[in-house]
C-alpha cells in the first residue's frame, strides 16, 4: 500500500472515498403539492400528488424508477403499491428534518453503486390537519431527556446563551423571519402572505423567552418528491439536470444526543459539514449564489452562518443585519420563503427550491445567475449539499 494512505484516518479515506461522487449524482425532478390544511387527504394521496408533480417535471416515464425512498410516510410498500412501482431498491426514513439531507446521500450512493437507476424520494406531512404536535404534555422523552417539553425550548435556551455570549440581540434575529417573509410573498406557493417587520417580531407573541412566534416554523400538510439519477443519463429528460457537487455529514451525539440542545451551537458539526462540502465541490464562499438555511427556528440561520463560515463565531448578528439575506443582497437565503413562512417541509422543499433556483425557473424570487446553492441543515445530524449547474 502506497505510505500516504496508511498515513490517513479512517475519517479521511471515508470523506475522500464519498468525493469521489462529485458531479456523479443529478436531481432531474424536483415536485410539490399546494401547502396548507388537507384534512380529506392522505398522506399517500399527497405522496402521489407530489411524486406525479416530479415525473411530469422531468417527463421520466413513472415505470423507469426503480428505487424509492420515503420520509415520514409510514408505509414504503403501500406508497410504492399506491403509485404502481416495483423498484429493486427501497429505504424508508422517518420524519425528522436531518432526515431530508441523509437521503439524498443515500440515494446517491444507491445510484453510484448501481442499486438502482432512477431514485423517487417521496416525503409527506400531515401535520396540520390531524394536529400534530411538537412538544408540550405529549412530548415523548425524545425530545425532553434532560426538562425541555419541545425542540423550540431547547433552541431558545440556545438563543438566549447566544445573547449572553457574544451580545446577539432580538433584533438582529428579527432580520431572518423578515428576510423570509419578504421573499414567501414573491413565492407564489408559499403559505405566508402577510408582511412583517422588525417591530412585529417585537411585539408577536412571546412562546418562549425570547423566542415569539415569528421565529417558528409553520406546521402544514403537503409532500415533495425529488428524482435523481446519475448525471450521464438524463440527456433526454425535459429539464437540464443539477449536479450534486458537495456532500458533507457529521453527527453530534456524544456532546447532544438528540435533544436538539447544544451549549456550542453545532459550531464543530456544522464546520466539518461545510468544510466537506465545500472541498468536494471545489467551491469557496465566495462562489455560492443562495443558501438554503434548514430554519425550523430563527436562530439556527445565525447557527449555521457561523459554522459554515459566512461570519466569525459571535458575529452572525452583525451579519445579518442590513438584509444581508435578502434577495439581491449579499447572501440570498431561503428564497421560498423557507420553513418560517412558505412551509413546514423538513428541509425537503429547500432542496428543491436549490433546484429550482439553479434552473432558473423562480421568477420574481430569481436569483440572478444562480449557479451555486448551497443547502445546510443545523442539527444534531448536521448534513450539507452544493448544487451546480449541469
Amino acid at each position: 500500500m502506497h505510505p500516504d494512505v496508511r498515513a490517513l484516518t479512517p475519517k479521511d479515506l471515508a470523506v475522500n472515498e464519498l468525493h469521489a461522487l462529485k458531479n456523479k449524482i443529478a436531481v432531474v425532478g424536483v415536485g410539490n403539492t399546494a401547502y396548507g390544511d388537507f384534512p380529506l387527504i392522505s398522506d399517500y394521496g399527497l405522496g402521489a400528488q407530489a411524486f406525479k408533480s416530479a415525473i411530469s417535471d422531468c417527463g421520466l416515464n413513472k415505470d423507469e424508477i426503480d428505487g424509492l425512498l420515503v420520509c415520514r410516510v409510514p408505509s414504503y410498500a403501500r406508497m410504492g403499491e399506491v403509485l404502481g412501482l416495483n423498484p429493486r431498491w427501497t429505504m424508508t426514513l422517518p420524519g425528522h428534518g436531518r432526515m431530508s439531507g441523509m437521503s439524498i446521500i443515500e440515494a446517491m450512493l444507491a445510484l453510484e453503486t448501481g442499486a438502482a437507476k432512477y431514485v423517487a424520494l417521496i416525503y409527506t406531512n400531515i401535520g396540520r390537519s390531524r394536529r400534530v404536535n411538537y412538544g408540550g404534555e405529549d412530548a415523548s422523552s425524545f425530545w425532553n431527556p434532560w426538562g425541555f417539553t419541545s425542540p423550540g425550548a431547547a433552541h431558545a435556551m440556545m438563543f438566549r446563551m447566544h445573547m449572553a455570549k457574544y451580545g446577539t440581540t432580538t433584533r438582529q434575529l428579527s432580520e431572518v423571519s423578515v428576510a423570509f417573509r419578504k421573499h414567501a410573498l414573491l413565492n407564489p406557493s408559499a403559505v405566508m402572505k402577510k408582511p412583517i417587520t422588525s417591530d412585529d417580531h417585537a411585539s408577536a407573541r412571546r412562546i418562549t423567552e425570547p423566542l415569539g412566534l415569528l421565529d417558528y416554523c409553520l406546521i402544514n400538510d403537503g409532500a415533495v418528491c425529488m428524482i435523481l439519477t446519475t448525471a450521464e443519463r438524463p440527456k433526454d429528460l425535459a429539464k437540464p439536470p443539477v449536479l450534486i457537487s458537495g456532500v458533507g455529514a457529521r453527527d453530534a451525539f456524544e456532546r447532544s444526543a438528540i435533544s436538539n440542545f447544544d451549549q456550542d451551537f453545532w459550531y464543530k458539526e456544522i464546520k466539518d459539514a461545510g468544510t466537506q462540502a465545500f472541498e468536494m465541490a471545489g467551491v469557496n464562499h465566495d462562489d455560492v449564489d443562495a443558501l438554503m438555511c434548514y430554519d425550523n427556528f430563527s436562530p439556527t440561520v445565525l447557527f449555521s452562518l457561523e459554522g459554515l463560515g459566512y461570519c466569525g463565531q459571535g458575529e452572525s448578528g452583525a451579519y445579518v443585519e442590513g438584509g444581508t439575506l435578502q434577495l439581491g443582497n449579499k447572501l440570498p437565503t431561503n428564497t421560498d420563503g423557507g420553513h418560517l413562512s412558505n412551509s413546514y417541509m423538513q428541509g425537503w422543499g429547500l432542496n428543491v427550491e436549490a433546484v429550482r433556483q439553479i434552473r432558473g425557473e423562480c421568477g420574481a424570487r430569481q436569483v440572478a445567475d444562480c449557479n451555486v446553492v448551497q443547502y445546510i441543515a443545523s442539527t444534531p445530524c448536521t448534513r450539507s449539499i452544493i448544487y451546480t449547474k449541469g
